[in-house]
């Protein structure tokens, strides 16, 4: 396998956990995204970038569309991590969300995360506790994914992270 990066940003843990079972499948190393330095990640053949995904934008993309035309022949990947299960056009939308211009070849994985209310910054809670008020009024027949694994997590501290996940992402790699 070639030279590689994983450089990850997890505000609650979810993120940082794939990116260390991804760092010990592959011996790539890592690096939190706020002590990564552009012109050493430039040094890798390959570049992982692992993020939660908070009101539908993948965090730290930023730091990868900053140095995005640095990296051009490199081969990058982006593993978002998420509270919900699988859906593919949830997934679907979070791409075309963010994997814009120049980050739109970029391929992009999935693994479901973690949830816990009571770690959350005050701010985060309040706007989980709002979104859950406003899915309650609506009728569970028409709850999409999201927002069923939002209900049942109400309350809750789960932990859905699988190393499993890493299993697409890492065939990517390997082809």
């Amino acid at each position: 396998m070639s030279k590689g990066i994983i450089i990850y940003r997890s505000k609650y843990g979810a993120a940082k956990k794939y990116a260390g079972w991804m760092m010990e499948k592959t011996g790539f190393d890592l690096a939190e995204m706020k002590m990564a330095d552009p012109g050493e990640v430039g040094q890798y053949d390959v570049i992982l970038l692992f993020g939660g995904i908070y009101a539908s934008g993948i965090s730290g993309l930023s730091f990868l569309k900053k140095h995005i035309n640095q990296w051009k022949d490199k081969k990058i990947a982006v593993f978002c991590v998420g509270a919900s299960p699988w859906d593919e056009t949830a997934f679907q939308a979070v791409k075309k969300h963010n994997m814009k211009g120049s980050l739109e070849k970029i391929p992009v994985f999935y693994g479901r995360g973690a949830w816990d209310q009571k770690a959350m910054t005050f701010v985060d809670r309040t706007l989980c506790n709002m979104l859950q008020k406003s899915v309650a009024k609506k009728d569970p027949s028409q709850w999409e994914p999201w927002m069923e694994a939002l209900m049942c997590a109400r309350g809750k501290s789960c932990d859905w992270t699988d190393p499993a996940y890493l299993t697409p992402l890492l065939e990517y790699l390997e082809a």
